[in-house]
């Protein structure tokens, strides 16, 4: 069965990808070093239920740096959703995001609905992270601070689905 390519085409964004594209070939394979442990002022790009590379299910969250000598660079957190504790921390992050959304987990599906109306309610809010290590050497994520950008331009729940590819 002939695979059609240009449904993919149709579904991306070619010139920003032929960038991205561009951008890394002047980079060595390897050369992107992780962020630094610090605070930063970030946007948050994605957040979504996603699996991990064993088909786990997994809250993925992608910050974006806004200001600073890190300015552009992305910070991901994926955290695990199939054992308790894993779920109570993605848990206490979603809360730490302050919207009025009752976080809870009643199953993976109303779970993914959460996280949509969630992200739909931050996506032009900034935050302080607090971005570091704990005594496991585990990446840690912690909001300290919540910005509120009402007068940045709305955006519709189409839009973020088309965004994410939904």
């Amino acid at each position: 069965m002939a695979i059609n390519w240009d449904e993919f085409d149709k579904d991306v964004d070619i010139e920003n990808l032929e960038k991205d594209v561009q951008e890394a070939s002047t980079k060595e394979f390897g050369d992107f070093e992780d962020v630094p442990s610090g605070k930063y002022e970030v946007k948050i790009t994605k957040l979504e239920l996603t699996k991990s590379k064993k088909g786990d299910p997994m809250l993925s969250v992608w910050f974006e740096i806004i200001n600073g000598n890190n300015k552009g660079r992305l910070i991901f957190m994926n955290q695990l959703l199939v054992q308790g504790f894993q779920i109570h921390t993605a848990n206490e992050f979603l809360r730490s995001l302050q919207t009025d959304e009752i976080i809870e987990f009643k199953g993976y599906s109303p779970y993914n609905i959460l996280l949509l109306n969630i992200y739909e309610k931050i996506v032009n809010d900034e935050f302080e992270l607090e971005y570091g290590e704990n005594k496991k050497r585990y990446k840690t994520f912690k909001i300290l601070q919540k910005y509120n950008n009402n007068n940045q331009e709305e955006v519709s729940s189409e839009e973020i689905k088309d965004t994410l590819g939904w």
